[in-house]
């Protein structure tokens, strides 16, 4: 009867659990995980809403190591990540006159039910404080791992789009990441 019982335990525990890779998911299962991923960051960056620097930082959590790189730095903590957010609304976000964060690309790959790394591609249209169309815009890659329920970004680099006359400035173009030069006919 013990081994019964203990052969009954093994089954429950194993069910239980669930996946423990992306190879033990399904595609529904992932494509959910994904998509709300989705939802989650363009909700943060929403730039319509008030305080974007809390919307932005409600991507991370609340303790523990952060590891996020962008324009050559790095930062570790919470703080010096939320600082870097900071400064670059006070330098740059908040200059931007209707602002409209727009993704190019995003490109999500489940690895785990835990865990996500997502790549994207944005650009942000706006007008400068002088009235002149503006654009920013770049490249993120972004490790996401669930805890407590909730989805954080644990690792993220950032690149932006450096000045280049090639790429389309227009704010009503999409950005090209990779600019083909076509020869005149």
């Amino acid at each position: 009867m013990r081994c019964v019982w203990v052969a009954s335990a093994a089954v429950v525990a194993a069910f239980a659990c669930g996946p423990r890779s992306g190879a033990d998911m399904s595609a529904a299962q992932k494509t959910a995980i994904a998509d709300s991923l989705k939802r989650i960051v363009v909700a943060a960056y929403d730039l319509s809403k008030p305080d974007p620097v809390k919307n932005l930082m409600s991507l991370y959590p609340a303790e523990g190591r952060v590891i996020s790189a962008s324009g050559g730095v790095i930062t570790t903590t919470r703080p010096q990540l939320e600082q870097g957010i900071k400064a670059f609304w006070t330098y740059v976000g908040q200059n931007m006159r209707n602002p409209k964060w727009q993704w190019t690309s995003m490109n999500v790959d489940v690895l785990a039910p835990d865990a996500a790394v997502m790549t994207s591609t944005y650009r942000v249209p706006h007008l400068t404080p002088a009235g002149m169309n503006h654009v920013i815009g770049g490249a993120w890659t972004a490790v996401f791992q669930k805890r407590g329920g909730q989805w954080v970004i644990i690792q993220e680099h950032l690149s932006d789009v450096q000045s280049n006359p090639n790429l389309p400035m227009n704010p009503n173009l999409p950005m090209n990441m990779n600019p083909q030069v076509s020869p005149n006919p």
